[in-house]
């Protein structure tokens, strides 16, 4: 398990992780999970998981309980297998 260190909800940080395959038409015993990376904004951190944003407004919402528009991911930790800040806000 890989340890977090150092983070904190708003900071820009880097994360590489282990996905599942959909597949469709193939040899399920020749696929394996994708090791994938992401850039975003941590925007919450759990023992079981973290949410990372990539996309979001640049300015306060307009709308109480955050942005509707937001895109990103949740990642469960026991999938991460590096995850560093990069910059703070």
């Amino acid at each position: 398990m890989v340890e977090f260190v150092d983070l904190k909800v708003g900071c820009l940080i880097y994360v590489r992780y282990r996905d599942h395959v959909l597949y469709h038409r193939a040899q399920p015993e020749t696929l394996g999970p994708q090791t994938r990376e992401c850039v975003g904004w941590l925007v919450y951190e759990s023992p079981e998981y973290v949410i990372i944003t990539w996309d979001r407004d640049a300015e306060p919402p307009t709308l109480k309980g955050g942005d509707p528009k937001a895109s990103g991911m949740v990642l469960l930790c026991s999938d991460i297998l590096e995850l560093r800040r990069l910059l703070d806000e």
